[in-house]
């Protein structure tokens, strides 16, 4: 079974690519299925005075979600498409995020942690925002937001959960407590977590999560599911079979899919 279930495309402002572009690209490197997850618009930050490129405008959503289904059909024969969003968890905008996850028949939303605040800790731009914070303070704020978003019952999986490892800028504290919290705290809402194989080519140079977090989810029982987080399409399914490698060294099996918010767990070998 190859699946990428982690993708952005040129309407979100940072990444490159139309929707149909990685459908073509999918069905080129032989993907089973193609997770479709563009950014929810921005919520609580003014998209006008706010830094560019971050999300899809709002007006843009409806377009998205129209031409992502069309595709769906379109290529039925040939790929398994599936329409997601990655719906970012903020504290306090509960309802404004409840109101888009609603509206459209996902197969699945992906549960992000971006911001703390109006700060996005995985933007390149705002590193500087490290030198003025106790790293251990904002890791603890970062898995706390994480629980908040799991117990919301918003979201079918957390995306890259250790993200907040990106850059590189780690506290002089032990935080497996903290790492074994969220998932804790995954297993309690039922959902699953993915492992994001962009890490590899980010400051950190490790998948999200780690393997030591990956060996408690096992533990817990929690699924698992795959993503490149393609930003171009020629970057769909980067580091896949490595993931993969990793997941079935750690001792999974199985991979978490998902059609209109149900999870199906699948042999990670099926075809």
């Amino acid at each position: 079974m190859r699946i990428d279930y982690h993708t952005h495309h040129v309407r979100c402002g940072h990444a490159s690519g139309d929707l149909e572009e990685y459908v073509m690209k999918g069905i080129e490197i032989g993907l089973t299925q193609l997770g479709l997850s563009d950014h929810m618009p921005l919520l609580h930050v003014d998209p006008e005075t706010y830094l560019p490129g971050m999300a899809m405008p709002m007006d843009e959503l409806p377009r998205y979600v129209e031409e992502a289904f069309r595709l769906q059909q379109k290529y039925k024969d040939q790929i398994d498409i599936r329409v997601g969003l990655e719906g970012d968890y903020i504290e306090g905008w509960e309802k404004q995020i409840e109101e888009i996850i609603r509206a459209y028949p996902w197969d699945y939303v992906i549960g992000s942690v971006h911001f703390l605040g109006e700060w996005d800790i995985t933007d390149y731009r705002q590193t500087d925002g490290w030198k003025e914070r106790d790293a251990y303070a904002v890791y603890e704020q970062y898995y706390d937001a994480v629980v908040k978003a799991c117990r919301t019952g918003f979201y079918d999986y957390i995306g890259h959960i250790d993200v907040i490892k990106r850059f590189g800028f780690k506290p002089d504290r032990n935080v497996e407590h903290l790492e074994k919290m969220a998932l804790e705290a995954v297993k309690a809402a039922d959902m699953a977590i993915e492992l994001n194989a962009s890490g590899l080519r980010m400051p950190v140079q490790e998948m999200f999560p780690s393997r030591r977090m990956l060996e408690y989810a096992l533990k817990l029982g929690i699924p698992v599911t795959l993503g490149s987080d393609a930003h171009q399409p020629e970057r769909l399914g980067q580091y896949l079979d490595e993931a993969t490698a990793l997941l079935q060294d750690v001792g999974f099996t199985d991979l978490a899919t998902f059609k209109v918010r149900n999870r199906q767990n699948v042999p990670i070998g099926f075809e």
